[in-house]
């Protein structure tokens, strides 16, 4: 029997990015829609299904790539937990792929009801696929977004660094995935108002650049006109370097070094040696 070639390492790590992010958007994306075009679900329906997106694409990808399927999270663990800076740039373009793909098919699946809402795919319907400050009606301006999207993605690097640090008290059994989840939801119904939390460069680019193809032509300005499509990029990357400086800063510098957590890594299943270093 021929041997089987086995795949380099980072092209399973970018595989799983894609498919990871792909969950997440297909659920959280699929929801808007939902809520938007069908008028089935509100507020809440949006949050836990971004909240239950987020669980599932962590528990596709945790074990092979870590599962960061957001490059704040990425910039974020290669600056303060020792990821590969090499690796950088292939996750982030694994997460926006994962993301335009997963919207495209958002919006193949829901064309009717969306042609049917808005017949002219304008702002009305928008933000099915990306962001808007004040979520395009509320007085909210875009520098206002700009520091929104700052302190959310600040508080998810924050919570998800003390989650998955396993020299402090990370969830057993395997429940990571699934605190960070529901830290989504509680983002999502706490944090939503501003700027509807992107909190996630490649949520809101691959999604965005999916709609402007598909004949959303006003896809990368807000309801005013402004160019806004780099705020949900820049800003989360802020936060996140902000959210997890603050941890490092804060709690991580004061746990003990001995049991410290693979670099880069959202543990998704435990393994026997994470059992026993837990057991101490």
């Amino acid at each position: 029997m021929a041997a089987q070639r086995k795949v380099p390492a980072l092209a399973g790590e970018l595989a799983a990015e894609f498919a990871g992010t792909m969950i997440l958007i297909l659920f959280g994306v699929g929801v808007v829609a939902q809520v938007a075009g069908g008028g089935i679900g509100d507020h809440d329906s949006i949050a836990w299904a971004w909240g239950l997106g987020v669980m599932l694409g962590v528990y596709v990808a945790g074990r092979i790539s870590g599962a960061h399927l957001n490059p704040a999270v990425t910039i974020a663990l290669a600056a303060f937990k020792g990821f590969e800076w090499r690796k950088v740039a292939p996750y982030c373009l694994a997460q926006f792929l994962g993301a335009f793909v997963a919207a495209l098919l958002v919006r193949w699946n829901y064309t009717e009801v969306l042609h049917q809402a808005d017949p002219n795919l304008t702002i009305k319907t928008q933000g099915v696929f990306s962001t808007l400050p004040g979520n395009g009606t509320l007085p909210v301006d875009e520098w206002g977004a700009f520091r929104d999207q700052i302190i959310g993605t600040a508080i998810l690097l924050f919570l998800i660094l003390a989650i998955t640090d396993a020299a402090g008290t990370p969830p057993a059994a395997n429940l990571a995935p699934f605190v960070i989840g529901l830290i989504v939801v509680a983002i999502g119904m706490a944090w939503g108002t501003n700027a509807g939390y992107a909190i996630n460069p490649a949520r809101d680019f691959g999604p965005r650049l999916a709609s402007f193809f598909t004949g959303y032509g006003g896809a990368f300005r807000d309801q005013t006109g402004y160019l806004y499509f780099w705020i949900p990029i820049v800003a989360p990357v802020l936060g996140g370097l902000l959210g997890a400086g603050l941890y490092q800063a804060l709690v991580g510098r004061f746990l003990p070094k001995e049991d410290a957590p693979e670099p880069g890594r959202i543990p998704a299943q435990d393994t026997p040696e994470t059992v026993e270093a837990r057991r101490g």
